[in-house]
């Protein structure tokens, strides 16, 4: 008979076994050849940037809650870990870095013992926490989740959104960021207020979403190294079972989770609120990284990017753009060497409730200290969103609508231009390249008269709201909405099924946001984020065919936001209409109702 230590040892040998299997089936020797307490080695196959999506990330189908359902901590901002004077400089300028702090002692990267040295930056003014409704998240208690409960009682989404930026902020005002940061140079707040994102997602929330069995490889987890200038990515294939991550972790592997929202309501309802606010699809990732590791390179991305050090501390380095092609760039960097970076304009060590903020084009590494871990959360937005990018709707659209309507658009070349036009001929001088010249330019200036603007920026609302996460509803909401209603099977057969809206039943959307009108080829359509999904564009499109004669109906409801109406003010032509679409929105989750229509 096995000693108690023997059988120790061979279950031990047995789990390692196990391991090595699965280790050698998804990735070959090179994973063999770990073992616990040491590192991955630097080698093997590097990682190409991963694509990006209006939204970054995860799409394989998830089991999915109406967005009304608050379930329990169960899509992508871009890869990495994104990333003054007097008067705002312009856009495409990059100023000294401002940092705004809540305590004026400098914190340390240092090793214990050590004297702390100080952030590297550049004209660093002191700012003390100040005391505000929105940036505290202890007042009243329940930390991020208690303050997303506060928010919910105001009525105006736009509202909602505009106090939960003034937190993520805090003590800056949004004034102040925008004017002096906001796509111009980064901001450092350390709050000395380690419960301040409290709440919001944790490692317990990660091993709770990994035992969840909902987690895959690459999908949903990615497990990285950088280690001697080598940045890899070391995915097995299939579900990241806990005992396989965790042991990736134990051995200096950093996790980076793709979409947290996807497994985490207070995330979700975070990126939900914020994403009204910004216009603009708000992702994000987790990042947990053990001590004395880093696991990525340096690079910088495409995103407006703000990270929430939730948990331990970790050290950051941010590096000003390299040339002007590098400022507010429409794609992220590919992995850069320390020899590219030159020094550093920002070094720091973050901790819990602090936050940092760099736009697009800003490289940046992170990387831990030797005696914590770090977990932390990058909120991005604005990616794909300048206004390059509106153009690059607009103008063929422009052009289009010039061909259709003017007939200098369609006449002919001139049959000799390729005698005197093009790069041989740049050089030459001819009166026919000015006069050539001269008439491209005026056509180009007469397409502005053509332009559909509207048009161009109801297109992006509409690729918008596909990217938007389904609104997290408050108690009140849900029991105002179809999602409350008590339908149900009851004593044999269906009960409280009629949805009986009147003339007098008073109405409102449910948010600003959640609807946008497009004016399209097959029909005007309404555009609608209700049934969005968690997961990123898991579903298609949402829309609904509105009859002309209801878009001012539609338009009234926008305005008379947040107030209730009666469906007896809305300007159709009849009462049927009146009721009719009113009944229709609300079954959409898109209208609710003052008071719950059935009393259960």
């Amino acid at each position: 008979m096995a000693t108690g230590g023997a059988k120790e040892q061979q279950r031990q040998l047995g789990r390692l076994s196990a391991l090595s299997v699965y280790r050698q089936a998804a990735g070959g020797a090179k994973l063999e050849r770990r073992r616990r307490g040491r590192p991955l080695p630097a080698r093997g196959k590097r990682v190409k940037a991963r694509p990006k999506r209006g939204g970054p990330g995860s799409t394989g189908p998830q089991p999915e809650a109406p967005p009304h359902i608050a379930a329990a901590p169960s899509r992508v901002e871009p890869r990495s870990g994104v990333a003054g004077g007097e008067e705002a400089p312009p856009p495409n300028t990059v100023p000294p870095s401002r940092v705004e702090r809540s305590e004026p002692q400098p914190r340390s990267g240092a090793a214990e013992g050590e004297e702390a040295p100080p952030p590297i930056s550049a004209g660093i003014p002191e700012t003390k926490q100040q005391g505000s409704p929105a940036a505290s998240p202890g007042e009243g208690g329940g930390g991020v989740t208690g303050l997303l409960k506060r928010l919910g009682r105001l009525e105006d989404s736009r509202q909602r959104g505009a106090e939960l930026f003034r937190w993520l902020v805090s003590p800056v005002s949004p004034e102040k960021f925008l004017g002096r940061h906001w796509e111009r140079a980064p901001l450092l707040v350390r709050r000395g207020d380690p419960a301040y994102y409290a709440g919001l997602f944790s490692t317990a929330d990660l091993d709770a979403a990994l035992r969840s069995g909902r987690v895959d490889f690459g999908t949903h987890l990615d497990v990285t190294s950088y280690s001697e200038g080598v940045r890899e990515t070391h995915n097995p294939s299939g579900r990241a079972l806990p005992a396989v991550v965790w042991d990736f972790y134990q051995n200096g592997c950093s996790l980076r989770l793709l979409s947290p929202q996807t497994f985490s309501l207070p995330v979700w309802h975070l990126l939900s609120v914020l994403q009204e606010h910004f216009g603009s699809m708000v992702g994000a990732n987790t990042y947990l990284t053990p001590p004395g590791t880093q696991g990525f390179a340096p690079h910088y991305d495409d995103i407006e990017a703000f990270v929430l050090q939730l948990e331990g501390k970790k050290r950051w380095r941010v590096y000003s753009p390299r040339t002007d092609t590098e400022v507010l760039p429409q794609f992220s960097s590919a992995n850069l060497t320390q020899a590219e970076l030159g020094e550093p304009m920002l070094e720091t060590v973050l901790e819990p409730g602090d936050l940092l903020y760099f736009p697009r084009g800003f490289i940046h590494q992170g990387d831990c200290l030797p005696d914590a871990h770090s977990l932390h959360i990058t909120v991005s937005s604005y990616q794909r969103n300048s206004w390059g990018d509106l153009l690059e709707k607009l103008l063929p659209a422009a052009l289009q609508m010039a061909l259709e309507e003017d007939v200098e658009y369609r006449q002919g070349l001139p049959m000799d231009y390729l005698r005197y036009m093009g790069v041989a001929n740049s050089d030459s001088v001819d009166i026919r390249r000015t006069a050539f010249m001269e008439k491209v330019q005026g056509l180009i200036k007469k397409l502005v008269h053509y332009a559909p603007i509207d048009a161009a920026v109801d297109q992006r609302a509409k690729s918008f709201l596909h990217d938007c996460l389904p609104p997290v509803l408050t108690p009140s909401e849900k029991a105002q909405s179809v999602y409350g209603f008590p339908a149900r099977w009851q004593k044999g057969g269906p009960c409280d099924v009629d949805i009986m809206i009147t003339k007098d039943t008073q109405v409102r959307l449910l948010r600003h946001g959640v609807v946008r009108l497009c004016n399209e080829e097959a029909g005007v359509m309404l555009y609608y984020t209700t049934e969005n999904s968690r997961v990123y564009h898991q579903e298609e499109p949402k829309c609904i065919e509105i009859d002309p004669e209801l878009t001012d109906s539609i338009e009234f409801l926008l305005s008379s936001y947040p107030k209730h109406v009666s469906v007896d003010s809305l300007p159709c032509e009849n009462l049927e209409d009146k009721i009719s679409l009113a009944t229709l929105l609300f079954e959409k989750g898109i209208l609710t109702t003052q008071k719950p229509l059935v009393q259960v």
